[in-house]
């Protein structure tokens, strides 16, 4: 029986999504060796795993990799879904990223009594000095065990959804009120639908303010390079959207087009799903959160000088719609002709073909700005992974030349050798 060839690579990097093209970028100037596998295709996310009108949250000339502008968007736009996907795969071929599809990770071990790692492919074996996790976070849907699949609800998480034609006729309960939850909310509604939105905490900031977009304020205000979330908001979620041509989400608002608002989805029994108390709580505290926002940026104009327009509308707070002034505590859903429910309820990540000591007791990552506890392991893509700003496209290119430049002082140590004087 022959022996299997095994290839060898310097770098292993595993996804070929921003992160993946981002990391091949840096690895390819440093000219450090290295392969890309993917298991789909290029941006394969962005392109077959979004709702159909799906843009990005950020203007063309913000959430781009530097070396690269948006060809048939114009800098203030947001760029479709297909657009994005397209960017990164032109993205990949203007450097001519060696980036191998249809081939998926089965397992990563660390290599017996030696450097490196042992990767078993579907296309076989590849020996890999340095592996780089750039899969990002957001792998595995997560939709919560409340609804049991007897209750003969239609049930979709956001990943799964495409357009409200999809979905049988009736009403809808969109439980999530982040970016996703919130423009498939709004779809849904405009498509003639009644629609029930559960809101839990969240961030709201202004799409724009006083000429400027809210990508803008971030930066120049340093909110981008924070380097963890405000203590109590790790698991707030941020409602911006730049549907139809980029808009302040208000949740006021959207009760006044129709959409009901509830609070969190809590409990189900016997057909009724019962909400929390905390839906006043959590859209004032959102309010909260973006008159803040206007606060700073209008201190910062003031101090600094800038021409920039008044736009006094934009703090003024809309009267509490009716679902606010007396909550809905529970739904019938049977009653209220509630026939699927959509899950905007994120994501959670699966490294299971990773078998290195990379991880904690809950299966997350160990790890200091995507450097692994266990040497020669990287992880890319993740939320907060340095910064803020890690999980977008930009934020993920300078992650990923931080990492790139850490693997090359690895391979410089890992290239020393004593000198001829020093051996003697």
């Amino acid at each position: 029986m022959a022996e299997e060839v095994i290839e060898t690579t310097e770098v292993l990097v595993v996804g070929a999504g921003q992160a993946g093209i981002a990391m091949s970028e840096h690895l390819s100037s440093m000219q450090i060796p290295h392969l890309v596998l993917e298991r789909y295709a290029i941006a394969e996310r962005w392109r077959n795993e979004r709702w159909d009108s799906l843009v990005a949250n950020g203007p063309a000339w913000h959430d781009r990799f530097p070396g690269l502008e948006f060809e048939s968007v114009q800098p203030d736009e947001f760029a479709t879904k297909d657009q994005v996907a397209d960017y990164l795969a032109a993205y990949a071929q203007k450097f001519q990223a060696p980036i191998r599809c249809g081939v998926e990770v089965a397992k990563v071990t660390k290599k017996p009594g030696a450097q490196g790692f042992i990767v078993q492919t579907s296309a076989g074996t590849i020996e890999a000095r340095f592996v780089v996790a750039a899969t990002g976070a957001f792998q595995q849907p997560v939709i919560p065990e409340l609804i049991p699949e007897s209750a003969g609800l239609e049930q979709l998480h956001s990943s799964s959804y495409r357009n409200p034609e999809q979905l049988p006729a009736g009403a809808v309960l969109v439980v999530g009120a982040g970016s996703s939850g919130v423009q498939i909310a709004d779809e849904i509604q405009r498509s003639g639908r009644q629609v029930y939105l559960a809101v839990g905490p969240h961030d709201r900031p202004p799409r724009s303010y006083r000429a400027r977009d809210f990508v803008w304020w971030l930066g120049v205000l340093n909110k981008w390079e924070a380097s963890a979330p405000a203590a109590g908001a790790e698991h707030v979620t941020i409602a911006v959207s730049g549907a139809h041509g980029g808009r302040t989400v208000d949740f006021r608002e959207l009760a006044k087009s129709g959409i009901t608002l509830v609070g969190r989805a809590n409990e189900y029994v016997d057909g009724v799903m019962k909400f929390g108390d905390d839906l006043v709580t959590n859209v004032n505290r959102g309010d909260d959160n973006y008159l803040s926002l206007l606060a700073e940026a209008d201190e910062y104009i003031e101090r600094n000088g800038l021409d920039l327009p008044e736009e006094p509308e934009a703090k003024v707070i809309g009267p509490d719609p009716e679902c606010m002034v007396n909550p809905l505590r529970e739904l019938d859903l049977k009653q209220a002709e509630v026939n699927s429910v959509l899950w905007a309820t994120g994501f959670s990540s699966d490294y299971s073909w990773l078998d290195v000591d990379a991880f904690d007791e809950r299966g997350r990552p160990v790890q200091a700005r995507g450097v692994s506890r266990e040497p020669g392991i990287y992880f890319l893509g993740l939320p907060w992974q340095s910064r803020r700003g890690s999980s977008f496209i930009w934020g993920v290119w300078h992650d990923a030349k931080y990492l790139a430049d850490h693997i090359g002082i690895q391979r410089s140590y890992q290239q020393y050798e004593l000198s001829e004087l020093a051996q003697a």
